[in-house]
């Protein structure tokens, strides 16, 4: 008898559980789409969104702010940030030669930007991040191939 009740329990709960969710169902059908027809139509990005780490450069001079102190590279816990940089003759400090993003790896903690005390990166507006080639993904940000077309405004 105990078993015969608990069976009916289960076919009465599972028949509410189904109303609840055709009546979610239900109200959402009249409801506007929240799609958009992509790629005719973008969706606006919020400012506080994260793409790939971009390089702040001086406005003066177009050179990055950035003096190769590794500590982007050495507070990186996904060792996705590669740089190497010298001292050129008559200069103050060093530049950067060669600053490789590993994106594939990327886990946008956001350690990098706050362990930059020189305010040489930032995160990018770049959204629309699409290939079939893991070498896509692997950027050097000292010669960027920024697309008009994927970054939010």
């Amino acid at each position: 008898m105990v078993g015969m009740v608990k069976y009916f329990r289960e076919i009465i709960l599972g028949l509410y559980s189904l109303a609840v969710g055709m009546g979610v169902t239900f109200r959402c059908m009249f409801l506007p789409p929240v799609t958009v027809r992509y790629p005719h139509e973008s969706l606006k990005m919020y400012p506080h969104f994260r793409g790939p780490i971009e390089l702040i450069r001086d406005g003066e001079t177009g050179q990055p702010n950035c003096i190769v102190c590794l500590m982007c590279q050495k507070s990186c816990p996904s060792m996705c940030i590669a740089v190497e940089g010298e001292k050129p003759e008559g200069g103050k400090r060093k530049v950067p030669t060669r600053f490789i993003l590993d994106f594939t790896t990327c886990s946008l903690c956001g350690i990098c930007v706050e362990s930059c005390k020189f305010d040489a990166i930032r995160y990018s507006k770049v959204y629309n991040l699409a290939s079939t080639r893991k070498e896509d993904f692997v950027m050097d940000l000292l010669r960027p191939k920024i697309n008009k077309e994927t970054s939010c405004n």
